[in-house]
């Protein structure tokens, strides 16, 4: 494609003059808010584990694939994302994320378990990825005055995705039927409603014009002490400590959340199964609901906390109170259902905040130059906590039931690592420090100019 024709493509996405940049995050959420439905997994996990007779640690492999997916296709496809913008990534979400749903329901209709780990799984996962990462950097070129809440407030559609879906499919699969073939016609709908839905982002997404700034908005002349002033490239920030140890700490705190959020309905069974206060099905659902939007809530409350308090101190918040979190799920929510969803709901908040704050985080250290791409890389820390988390959890609950177990105490092995892994995370934070002058880019370097955004 010749160079005349990339900008007339490009200038079509770039926003007129008096363009309303508050059209941007709707744009944003109609993508998260629809693949945020992964997050409502665990609702189709007893059904298949009945429908296929498959394991607890099998019918969460579907999952598993698409978080790694997520990670793998964000960190190679970010930097086609900063150069293609982002319309051509919503609507590469659109057609893999539906495309996987719709290749699901084959899957079930043909009692194909494999076919469901590839649609839902690989092709879902891609959308996913490329989906997630698709507005971070426009949202962030957009809000340089409120970054921690403009990614908060695209990214909590994540989050929330659930809150839409969980209720949404336990109904479908009540009206449908829990069998081949009522599930096999739930994930038919769901990906033909949600290929409609994320239609929206691609139709009013719009990057901003070159030099672009808020009205009445001027550059801080004075920044905090982990805020950079300069650029980083994608794979210079691979260099530094900084990256890594953000790594370590998205990791830790996902897999603390992901634990619990992929396991959530059967988990809430389990504690009160023996109880006077059992959990029923439906009620279990409404849990997953009400994690949902404590993630939701945090993505957007935490994350623009943080642009007051700053990210470092955020994060303290998170993995210090996380681990504390854990600790009282275990030694008092067994007992008590009031304690057992308030620590769960916290825990969720704080997962949430953790990605919503990111970005932001990752901007700080690192500018805005390629930080869609630097973003994407970031999250294969997603991936491996995708498979982590479900794996503690399902693997020590599934030996648990093995070996006569039951209720709280098939969790109390995998809580216990989870508090580790969040003690760990909090001293990478501490580690934090201002990326190195021998990183930064010189300034007004053509090479600056990345094809697709007004830079």
């Amino acid at each position: 494609m010749t160079a005349v024709a990339d900008g007339v493509r490009y200038s079509r996405i770039i926003a007129p003059p008096g363009w309303n940049r508050w059209l941007v995050p709707p744009a944003a959420l109609s993508i998260h808010l629809a693949i945020g439905q992964a997050y409502a997994w665990s609702v189709f996990k007893p059904p298949l584990e009945k429908s296929l007779s498959i394991s607890g640690t099998e019918s969460a492999l579907p999952f598993q694939i698409a978080i790694v997916m997520l990670g793998l296709s964000a960190a190679f496809g970010g930097t086609f994302v900063e150069r293609r913008g982002p319309r051509w990534a919503m609507t590469i979400s659109l057609v893999c994320f539906s495309s996987g749903l719709l290749i699901s329901s084959l899957g079930a209709a043909l009692n194909a378990y494999w076919l469901i780990v590839f649609g839902y799984g690989f092709v879902g996962g891609i959308g996913l990825g490329i989906g997630y990462i698709s507005p971070v950097s426009t949202l962030i070129k957009w809000f340089p005055d409120r970054p921690g809440m403009a990614t908060g407030f695209a990214i909590m559609g994540f989050g929330g995705g659930a809150l839409i879906a969980s209720p949404w499919t336990s109904e479908l699969l009540s009206r449908f039927g829990r069998d081949d073939s009522g599930i096999a016609t739930t994930f038919l709908v769901m990906g033909l409603t949600y290929a409609v839905f994320m239609s929206v982002g691609p139709l009013l997404v719009r990057v901003p014009p070159a030099g672009w700034r808020p009205h009445g908005w001027v550059p801080p002349t004075t920044r905090a002490k982990l805020v950079s002033g300069n650029d980083v490239s994608a794979n210079d920030a691979l260099r530094t400590p900084q990256f890594w140890l953000l790594w370590i700490v998205l990791c830790f705190n996902v897999t603390a959340g992901i634990g619990i959020l992929e396991k959530a309905a059967p988990m809430v069974v389990d504690f009160f199964k023996n109880t006077s206060t059992p959990v029923s099905v439906s009620a279990a659902a409404g849990f997953v609901a009400v994690l949902s939007a404590a993630n939701m809530a945090g993505r957007i409350g935490w994350s623009s906390l943080s642009d007051l308090v700053g990210r470092k101190n955020i994060y303290r918040v998170y993995l210090g109170v996380g681990a504390l979190a854990y600790l009282a799920l275990w030694s008092v929510g067994r007992t008590d259902k009031t304690v057992f969803i308030l620590a769960a709901m916290v825990i969720l908040s704080f997962y949430g905040g953790g990605f919503a704050t990111i970005p932001a985080y990752l901007r700080d250290l690192f500018g805005t130059y390629q930080v869609g791409a630097i973003h994407g890389r970031l999250l294969t820390a997603w991936s491996v906590a995708g498979v982590a988390g479900p794996l503690i959890v399902n693997r020590i609950a599934d030996s648990g039931v093995r070996h006569g177990k039951s209720g709280p105490a098939l969790y109390g092995t995998s809580f216990t690592i989870m508090i580790t892994l969040l003690c760990i995370g909090f001293l990478a934070n501490e580690l934090i420090r201002p990326v190195a002058a021998k990183y930064h880019r010189p300034p007004n370097t053509s090479a600056d100019v990345v094809k697709g955004d007004p830079a």
